[in-house]
């Protein structure tokens, strides 16, 4: 299932002996070298929180050495030569629940230093999640995407697994403080609960709101 393609891509679901929460408390800066607190989403802005009460994010991230999304599990996308993610201060946070319920994923992903650089870093990065997401069928033929979000700093697909598993994948550049933030939950086939009817602006919106907190003066 996706959980153990996302443990064999990257996307370990608890952290590794060694490993110490990304989260600290303060903004960024003068802390930079991990990701805030003040910078996950609001639990409440998550779908389905009225049924699955997500819990708060920071108190559950680990850091992410070279983060991978969550789709590229799902399409088996080939590793990104060069990939500037490598270099990233990044953070994820997981929450896995029994067959047929929602799991959810949400990675921060921040590069550090002038925002000029780390702006069209974020963007270029998502130019490429943009072009592997339209390339999901051709890395894994049995999966079928459909993007319903298709703008410069956002993206948002489902894609679904041969009836097996479908996925719901957030992908939000912020130019503004070099950041990007993924949000992504998936189930096995037939669901439990049906997917809510959230508009991909209200789940964006609640994405980008803390980063203006997390990072001082991006929203300017």
């Amino acid at each position: 299932m996706l959980a153990v393609a996302l443990a064999t891509c990257g996307l370990a679901i608890a952290p590794s002996a060694g490993w110490s929460a990304s989260a600290v408390p303060g903004q960024c800066p003068p802390i930079c070298d991990a990701i805030p607190d003040s910078a996950w989403v609001d639990p409440a802005a998550i779908p389905l929180y009225p049924v699955y009460r997500w819990p708060g994010l920071a108190g559950l991230a680990v850091t992410a050495p070279s983060p991978r999304f969550g789709f590229e599990a799902l399409c088996t996308s080939p590793p990104v030569a060069n990939d500037p993610r490598a270099y990233a201060v990044a953070a994820r946070s997981v929450v896995l629940h029994p067959q047929s319920q929602w799991n959810l994923l949400v990675q921060v992903v921040h590069w550090r230093g002038d925002t000029a650089t780390g702006s069209a870093t974020a963007l270029t990065t998502l130019e490429t999640a943009r072009s592997r997401l339209r390339d999901c069928q051709s890395t894994a033929a049995q999966t079928s995407p459909s993007i319903t979000t298709n703008d410069p700093q956002r993206i948002g697909v489902v894609i679904s697994d041969a009836g097996d598993q479908v996925m719901h994948e957030y992908l939000l550049a912020d130019p503004n403080s070099s950041t990007i933030v993924e949000l992504a939950m998936w189930s096995s086939l037939p669901p439990q609960l049906d997917w809510a009817a959230v508009p991909d602006a209200q789940v964006f919106d609640g994405m980008a709101a803390p980063l203006c907190n997390a990072y001082l003066g991006s929203c300017r």
